[in-house]
């Protein structure tokens, strides 16, 4: 049984943003996963899955958003370092293919069973995401591996 310790010590490290970013980021290529299996088997139980998944990962995109921001406000007290901008425009551009995917599923139910141009837009989409993921892992990963910056010390009044 885990004794108070643990809970102190887990309350101490906690990082919400990453936690936010891994689950988000996770579900993307195991939604592209049963993307790749729905094309090589046609089982509507499958792109059932991604649809799932593209759903879930839509409302998880924020919650790694704006913690990622108050982390970047916080921590490194809003640097305007390119690595920043590209995890922000990088964040925009996933939000952007994700409400474009659902949009595109929710909206045309059998996407996947017709040939026109919506059924290959939204595998693009799908597989566009991947790329994105990688590189906001990326950059994320460079982050985490930095020393921790500074604080200013506290003045006393």
């Amino acid at each position: 049984m885990a004794g108070p310790g643990l809970f102190k010590d887990m309350k101490k490290t906690f990082l919400f943003h990453a936690i936010a970013a891994h689950f988000s980021n996770g579900l993307i290529p195991v939604a592209v996963l049963y993307l790749l299996l729905t094309l090589s088997t046609g089982s509507a139980y499958f792109e059932h899955t991604v649809e799932h998944l593209i759903v879930i990962v839509l409302m998880a995109i924020p919650v790694s958003f704006f913690s990622g921001v108050y982390d970047w406000k916080t921590k490194y007290r809003g640097a305007k370092a390119p690595i920043f901008i590209n995890k922000l425009r990088l964040s925009g551009i996933l939000f952007v293919l994700c409400i474009s995917a659902v949009g595109i599923r929710l909206s045309i139910p059998d996407v996947m069973n017709r040939v026109g141009l919506e059924h290959w837009l939204y595998i693009a989409i799908l597989f566009s995401m991947l790329p994105v993921v990688t590189l906001l892992g990326h950059y994320g990963g460079k982050l985490s591996s930095l020393p921790k910056p500074q604080q200013k010390p506290q003045q006393k009044p």
